[in-house]
């Protein structure tokens, strides 16, 4: 891999967490006409579902020497995060985040709304804190991975995806539990 390929995807691994966090602490948020915006956790929601199996059905192709459909079925993952990347941003950049057990939606989480939800709320944000450094972490590898695919450097392909599949299937499974568990407070 040339240098400058390290260094796209290195600064393509960092440009990425810094947009996100951008926008989830930008100060005011962008207005727009209607309320569509407040649908896009729920295509968010759909969207980690659908990569999860995906996924799956990528993996399982390959080890039936399906080669074309394993790589019909990543290239369609891949899409599908940078897909959910812009409606994550898209969400965050015009709406305020959601707390956990806020039941009343005023974005406090006040003593007795904490009471109701308990520990529950623990193991949300556990799930949440590591879907998001998992998130953060496999980004330089799915990009490692794809280019070795795409140069058709397979052996190096294979030894990268042997541990990028199972973080990235982490991170679409986890964030489709994290949506399922704040569902609830939209």
């Amino acid at each position: 891999m040339s240098k400058s390929v390290q260094y796209i995807i290195l600064l393509v691994s960092i440009i990425i967490p810094l947009i996100v966090g951008f926008f989830l602490f930008l100060p005011g948020k962008f207005t727009l006409q209607g309320n569509w915006n407040l649908l896009l956790p729920h295509i968010n929601g759909t969207i980690n579902t659908i990569t999860a199996l995906v996924l799956v059905l990528g993996f399982i192709m390959i080890r039936n020497g399906k080669v074309d459909l394993h790589k019909g079925a990543m290239s369609t993952a891949f899409m599908l995060g940078v897909i959910f990347l812009v409606s994550y941003l898209l969400y965050h950049s015009t709406t305020e985040s959601t707390v956990f057990g806020d039941t009343d939606g005023n974005g406090i989480l006040e003593d007795q709304e904490a009471l109701n939800v308990g520990t529950t709320r623990m193991v949300y944000l556990f799930i949440l804190l590591s879907h998001i450094t998992f998130a953060v972490i496999v980004i330089p590898f799915i990009l490692i991975a794809f280019y070795f695919a795409l140069t058709d450097k397979i052996e190096k392909h294979k030894k990268t995806v042997r541990f990028t599949l199972p973080i990235w299937l982490y991170v679409s499974v986890s964030g489709v539990v994290v949506y399922l568990m704040i569902r609830p407070y939209y």
